[in-house]
């Protein structure tokens, strides 16, 4: 019986009963990720971390959204009232409502009516993960503009341009899957990376398969989210706090639900599309490791790499500048997915016509990954035209950045004069010279006299 089959005979209580796990569980994941994310950058930064509240301090995250609950919740005078409170709202809810296509985990039993680990499976359930990653940038836009100040209006338009940038190269990235997995249904596209390749030394999982495909997604899953290093809409050494400046209270604690929620979806998409979703690689579909509850744990095994990715990234890279992020999104990664694409449409016609098994796939798409990776290689070994300029030309801008007009520059000032060391006073006449000078003070009062 397929998912989709065992999903439609859901009792509307059972609905009920995983819409509630579902929350729960994304909330604890929250309070978890903060507090792992606090004691894993403390570890790399080699100081302590939280400790004190909790065993080893792993209630922390609880008392701080605790903490938030009994702020004061302060709105600006010039703020628009309705807008400012259903942004956070707004950025929010589709968070949560991505995660309903993710399968968790395969066949169980749930107080004696058998079920699947998913809330719902769609034919499009890709398309619903995107659509609500895309709605979250309204409540970012819209938390900007209701802030009436310029730094949350920046810091939001900011994030609009980034999340558009981004969404297409992950776009891209995710047809290449839905191609090689012929289905837009989530659980679907589990269901093919079963097996083995390459005579049983390899899981079948599209991270294997599409290299580059799920190098672009993982990159592309940190600039979504507005994590370090891509962080520019919310970057405190330039815009304050970005977009939730004259958040307080409850409605930051949503912002920053959102976040998180959001970081464990992408993780939980990622697993989904390229390791296999919740099937542990090399036992089988029958196998027992992969039966029951047992899926849910390898699931969430999956997920926490992904998280703590993000870790990693924010505790070692810097955060790029504004143009350096756009030229990476649109000079990058977006022709590199469409050169991908199209070498995995040419793969799929290819085996078609030739009646080719999955190993000359496989093989197919080794062979346009090496000539990519030697493409990309060359280009970044060979010069940079824009290094060879003109030494008589005045430079206009400094290293990327806006100066003052030249008319406006302080003039150098002229060398000093190198003096000779014979003729640097010595120290017999330093003490010499405070006697000649009474000396000369003395002979003039005695002339003025």
């Amino acid at each position: 019986m397929s998912t989709a089959q065992l999903l439609a005979d859901d009792p509307v209580w059972l609905i009920l009963v995983k819409v509630v796990g579902i929350f729960a569980f994304l909330v604890v994941m929250t309070l978890f990720m903060i507090n792992w994310e606090r004691k894993v950058v403390a570890r790399m930064q080699q100081r302590p971390g939280p400790n004190r509240v909790g065993p080893n301090g792993w209630l922390q995250s609880l008392a701080d959204g605790l903490k938030l609950a009994f702020k004061e919740d302060i709105r600006p005078v010039l703020a628009d009232k309705w807008v400012f409170f259903l942004a956070p709202v707004i950025s929010c809810i589709p968070a949560f409502v991505a995660f309903s296509v993710i399968p968790l985990g395969g066949k169980v039993t749930i107080f004696g009516q058998e079920t699947a680990l998913q809330l719902v499976d769609l034919p499009v359930g890709v398309l619903v993960v995107l659509a609500c990653s895309s709605l979250g940038v309204y409540g970012i836009v819209l938390s900007g503009w209701a802030s009436g100040s310029p730094y949350p209006l920046l810091g939001a338009l900011r994030s609009a341009a980034q999340v558009i940038s981004y969404e297409i190269a992950m776009g891209l990235s995710i047809v290449a899957v839905v191609m090689s997995s012929h289905s837009l249904s989530t659980a679907d596209i589990v269901s093919t990376q079963s097996g083995t390749i390459a005579w049983g030394a390899l899981p079948a999982w599209n991270a294997i398969l599409l290299p580059v495909s799920f190098v672009i997604y993982v990159i592309s899953m940190v600039g979504e989210t507005n994590r370090a290093p891509f962080d520019l809409p919310e970057a405190e050494s330039e815009l304050v706090g970005g977009f939730h400046t004259e958040y307080s209270s409850l409605k930051f604690a949503l912002f920053f639900l959102a976040e998180y929620v959001n970081m464990v979806t992408v993780s939980a998409l990622a697993t989904t599309l390229f390791l296999g979703g919740w099937q542990l690689p090399f036992v089988g579909v029958d196998h027992f490791l992969n039966s029951g509850w047992w899926g849910l744990l390898w699931f969430v095994v999956k997920t926490l790499g992904f998280l703590f990715l993000f870790i990693w990234l924010r505790g070692t890279l810097p955060r790029l500048r504004y143009d350096q992020f756009m030229r990476l999104g649109w000079k990058f990664l977006v022709p590199l997915a469409l050169f991908w694409f199209v070498a995995v449409a040419f793969t799929r016609y290819f085996n078609q016509e030739r009646q080719a098994d999955n190993v000359s796939t496989s093989l197919l798409l080794t062979v346009f990954g090496a000539v990519l990776a030697v493409v990309l290689l060359i280009a970044f070994l060979l010069p940079d035209k824009r290094e060879h300029k003109d030494p008589n030309a005045v430079p206009i801008t400094g290293g990327g950045y806006p100066v003052p007009p030249l008319d406006l520059q302080v003039p150098k000032s002229p060398p000093r004069r190198q003096v000779p060391v014979a003729q640097l006073p010595t120290a017999e006449d330093r003490t010499a010279e405070p006697a000649a000078v009474t000396a000369s003070a003395k002979e003039a009062g005695d002339g003025n006299a």
